[in-house]
Formats: structure tokens, sequence, C-alpha cells
């Protein structure tokens, strides 16, 4: 009971590296992708109503709904972290501990915070930018359902998905994450336009949102049950799992995933907040660009996430040649595909951006295009640091990996908003994201090398 198959045991320890880190990230990858995809369904769909106060609200919503995945980043990242190490070196009480901590870590915390969210909604929603009048009441019904009544399933399957990734099951993990994606994008018109009543878009997509993340954690719990026997996750709660050094050190390896989660959508709010000041059409076209430029960072997200349990598993094993090739062959895919992003989006912004914004809101699509533009600056170095920062937690380094989370949203950015809006209005506070990206990848590789430099003699 709880030992691992042969045939994960030979992806983590003697299966080709190109072909292991292909075999994980790929299924984790087009789950990322996915998620990309209904999240752009949404913008889509709510964008076909021509009302830039429906776009605007479901977009200034967005962090409140994503401090759900820095709540599933802290468990989950931070659980599969400790799981993967605690294989690597075969103990599997160590794995039992931190996979029942995890689990209800995450269901109180994100109980907590959906109460939150429903007894302080109206400052919540004037907290993200949704103070216009026009806006306030969509952002707060869409508030409500999301992240008050669907909360909870959509915390528990992300975090899910990590703990059965931590042992190798990529491809079910990223199954669960896709269904979820899938059925929100066939939702979405179902609930928008057929069942219930013109006016009504806004809740239709939220209600879209929370019936498809149910249905991924239905899905997760039945593959939980299927693995249950050769599987080290344990969910029963017990004074074991209150170990002092497996709860601290799953939540030293997943505080930085949760920080990066959660500073990235107060850098959101921010953003949106002073974009507010120029108006509705700019707040629609920034909302649009940060949902498209999302592309290039969730496939860094995916291969991140994919590659984490091979890199701790090895590291804990005491095979740091394969740990090193297994984040550096990684990080050099990553960079690639954010630059094929990027390209994509230089030369195709304004396609990209009218496909979400309706022709006739020609202001809301040159604002769109022209933050894309910018943003997508970024990608190939914020794939850099964020390969780095996922490496870090991997391997337990949480204080290298805190640094550079807050580094790379909070710090920094939120800071030069307000600076460079002074100095080039509308137009700075977007650029504060890139010149972050490329700070941030400067400092990250400084770290590594000098982490690479202390293993040296550990190399097998």
């Amino acid at each position: 009971m709880g030992a691992m198959r042969d045939n994960e045991k030979e992806l983590f320890e003697r299966s080709p590296i190109l072909k292991a880190i292909l075999r994980l990230a790929i299924p984790t990858v087009i789950g990322q992708i996915i998620l990309v995809i209904y999240n752009m369904a949404d913008t889509f769909f709510i964008g076909m109503t021509g009302n830039d106060a429906k776009l605007t609200a479901a977009t200034v919503c967005m962090p409140a709904f994503m401090f759900l995945s820095a709540i599933s980043n802290l468990f989950g990242v931070g659980g599969a972290s400790v799981i993967s190490r605690a294989l690597g070196s075969s103990d599997i009480q160590r794995a039992n501990k931190a996979s029942s901590f995890a689990t209800w870590g995450c269901l109180l915390l994100t109980a907590c915070y959906s109460l939150l969210a429903y007894l302080f909604s109206d400052i919540f929603v004037d907290l993200l930018g949704g103070i216009a009048p026009e806006v306030h009441g969509y952002a707060k019904d869409y508030l409500f359902i999301t992240v008050t009544i669907g909360g909870a399933a959509t915390a528990m399957s992300t975090f899910l998905s990590h703990l059965i990734r931590s042992e190798g099951h990529a491809m079910q993990a990223s199954a669960g994450i896709m269904l979820g994606g899938l059925l929100n994008i066939a939702f979405d018109p179902l609930f928008m336009f057929v069942l219930l009543k013109p006016g009504q878009e806004i809740v239709g997509a939220a209600v879209a949102t929370m019936l498809s993340n149910c249905c991924a954690l239905i899905f997760f719990i039945v593959t939980l049950i299927r693995n249950n026997g050769h599987s080290s996750l344990r969910f029963r709660p017990c004074r074991a799992m209150l170990d002092r050094r497996v709860v601290a050190d799953v939540l030293g390896a997943g505080l930085p995933a949760c920080l990066m989660t959660l500073l990235e959508n107060i850098s959101y709010a921010v953003l949106d907040n002073l974009m507010a000041a120029f108006g509705v059409a700019c707040q629609a076209g920034l909302g649009v660009a940060k949902k498209i430029n999302m592309l290039a960072h969730c496939i860094v997200r995916g291969m991140s996430q994919g590659v984490l349990p091979l890199i701790g598993y090895n590291f804990s094993a005491g095979n740091h040649r394969r740990m090193k090739k297994s984040i550096l062959y990684s990080m050099l895919i990553s960079i690639f595909l954010a630059l094929l992003c990027m390209g994509a989006s230089l030369l195709f912004s304004e396609p990209l951006v009218s496909i979400f914004i309706e022709d006739s809101n020609v202001n809301s699509i040159q604002w769109g295009a022209c933050f894309l533009r910018i943003l997508c600056l970024g990608g190939p170095f914020s794939a850099c640091a964020y390969a780095i920062i996922s490496f870090f937690q991997a391997t337990g380094k949480g204080m290298r990996s805190f640094f550079l989370a807050i580094l790379r949203k909070g710090l920094l950015d939120i800071p030069m908003m307000f600076v460079l809006n002074a100095l080039i209005p509308v137009s700075g506070i977007v650029m504060a994201t890139p010149i972050t990206d490329v700070i941030c990848c400067m400092v990250s590789l400084v770290l590594f090398a000098g982490f690479l430099k202390k293993h040296r003699e550990l190399t097998v």
C-alpha cells in the first residue's frame, strides 16, 4: 500500500530526461492552455454583449477569483514538493502526513476566504476597481457565485491536481483540469444566452464557471478512489498530520507559489484601479490584453508544475546530474515557447484583441492592442524567472523562491506603476510589468548560478 509502481519509478529515475520532461509537462501545459482558453471564452461571450461594463466587471473580479488559486498553490505546490521529495527518499509516512495536512489546510482556508468575500462583497468589488456604478452590480453578482458559492470546488480541484501530479500521474491531473475548462466553454453560451434571461450574461458566465469546477472536483475524487491501492496520498484528518516539520516544509515550499499568485492578483487589482481613472474603454482593453498575454504565462506554469516532481524526486534521491538537466531543459523549452507567444502578440495584436471586443468599440480595441504589445515583451524573461522559482520550490529552498516571488510581483512592479504612470500616463502603468520581468530574470539567474556552483560536488 502506498508504494510507487515500477513505471512511475522508471519515469523519475531512468527515462531519458527529455522524454520524462515531455511526459510530465505536456499534459500539464495542455491543461493550462485549456484554462486560458476557457478564461478567454468567458471574455469572448461576455464581449458579444457589446457592453463594456459587463466585460470590465468580469475582469475586475478576476483577482478575487484567482486568489483561490493562491490558496490551492500554497497547499498544492507545497504538498507536491514535500511528497515528491519524500518518495525520492522512500519516506512513505512523510508523504501520508503531507497530503493529509495540505488537504485540510486548503479546505479550511478556502472556506474562510469565501465567507469573507460574502460578508464584505461591496468592499471587495470597490478595492478591485469596480467602483463605477454601471460595473459594481455586475461584479458583485460574479463574485458571489464564483467565490462564495463555488470557491471550495475551484480551490480543491486545482489543489488535487497538484497532489496527483506529485506521484507522476500528470495525465490524470491534467485530464481533470481540461475537463473543467472544456465544460466551462460549453456551459458559457448555454447559461448566458439560452437558459437565463437577456441581461443576465454575467450571472450565466459565473454559474458556468462554478459548475464546471464542481465537475472537475468530482473527477479528481473518483480518480483518487481508483488510485488508492498504489498511492501515497492520504486524506483522513489525524494528529500525525500536524507534525511540525511536515507543516513547516509544506508551507515553506508552498508560500512562494501562493505569494506569486496573490501578489500577481494584487498587482492586477492595482493596475485596474489606476486604469479606471482613464475610462471603461481602457479598462476593457487592458482586461482583454491581460487574458491573451496569460497564454504565455500559463504555458510556463504548466512546464514548471509538470517538472517539479521530477526535480524534487531526484534532488532528494541524490541524483543531482539528472536534477540539473531537468531544470535546464525545461527552462529552455519554456523560453522558446514564450518567444513564440511574444512574436504572435506583436504581429497580430489588433486581430487578437478584436476577437473578444465588438468591432464597434474601436477605442477598446486600440487600447487593448497597445497594452498587449507592451505586456508580451516580458514573456521570455518571465519564463526564465518562473522556471527558477519553481526549481527552488521543488528542492525545498523556500527563502530563495520566496524572495524571487515577492520581487517579481509586489516589491518592484507596484511602485513602478505609480512612477511610470506619472511619467507616461496610461501606457506607463502597463510598462511596469515587462520591466519587472527583466529585472527578476537577472536576479533569478544569479541565484540559480550560485546554487549550481554550491552543489557542483554533489553531481553523480
